[in-house]
């Protein structure tokens, strides 16, 4: 089932997305998409939800992350063997997952505009396949890391390049500008997949594929990812983990591409679905 959590009439709420529209779930039962993973109620609102008939059109909801309030956003780099090589370094495939941390602030919601900043015209893309913590752990054996994921949803992991350059070991720096990324439309629960390992992610700009590969080709598939983040983090329900994106980010064109405004950008994996954002300047400046 998908799980989504989105704004209607200026009032933000949570539900299931249907073949005949939305269920809202926070009207009818309260709470939140966080709330009912902290509960571990997935499972009882899927049994409730499938016999409801839809209350709104997708067309009159804003669309949000599926989890405003997560406690840990931790997103992995240079996770598929073939991005590796990208960085014509001639190094060896990493022995452990790159890390870092990104706010929630940094991504806005499934249609709804990407920021490009004042401090910089060096926007770029990067999707992503996210993995949706349901059950908390720590130092969690990979033999049992797959049984705590709730669900799956998408990532537009957007970078601003030169900042990530600003300091000589960090890039939280290019990776935290507000409405900077965008994480979405929604959960799809672990039960819709009968397998991690032959999922294959495609982001395209202005209708031009960009990034194209399987998660057959991660070098840290998503249970090793679970159990080495879990040795030193309590993985609780609701924290997100950005698994890596594929080559073909804007950087690395030759010259390189960047987003700018009038663009869009489209991050699609069959089975989760497809998050789609425009670009514009930051409207606050």
């Amino acid at each position: 089932m998908r799980f989504l959590t989105f704004s209607i009439a200026d009032k933000s709420s949570w539900g299931a997305a249907t073949g005949k529209g939305i269920i809202d779930l926070g009207a009818r039962f309260g709470g939140s998409l966080h709330q009912a993973l902290q509960d571990n109620a997935l499972t009882a609102m899927m049994d409730r939800a499938g016999g409801l008939d839809a209350d709104c059109d997708p067309a009159d909801i804003r669309y949000l992350p599926p989890v405003t309030t997560p406690e840990k956003i931790a997103c992995i780099g240079v996770n598929y063997a073939n991005r590796n090589s990208e960085y014509r370094d001639n190094s060896e495939d990493p022995q452990w997952p790159s890390l870092f941390m990104r706010t929630i602030d940094s991504f806005t919601g499934h249609d709804q505009p990407l920021w490009r900043p004042p401090e910089s015209h060096q926007l770029d893309y990067e999707g992503e396949i996210v993995l949706v913590i349901g059950k908390a752990g720590h130092r969690i054996p990979q033999e049992r890391a797959l049984g705590h994921i709730a669900g799956l949803t998408l990532m537009n992991e957007g970078t601003l390049r030169d900042w990530v350059r600003h300091a000589k070991f960090n890039v939280t720096q290019g990776k935290n500008f507000v409405r900077s990324g965008s994480i979405g439309p929604w959960l799809v629960t672990a039960d819709e997949f009968t397998r991690y390992d032959a999922l294959t992610l495609t982001t395209r700009v202005n209708g031009e594929q960009r990034q194209h590969d399987t998660t057959a080709n991660l070098m840290f598939p998503f249970a090793y990812l679970i159990s080495y983040l879990s040795t030193f983090f309590i993985l609780k329900p609701g924290d997100l983990i950005a698994t890596g994106t594929p080559l073909g980010a804007g950087a690395r064109c030759d010259p390189p591409r960047y987003l700018a405004p009038g663009d869009e950008v489209e991050v699609g994996v069959d089975g989760i679905g497809l998050l789609c954002n425009g670009v514009i300047d930051d409207p606050t400046v």
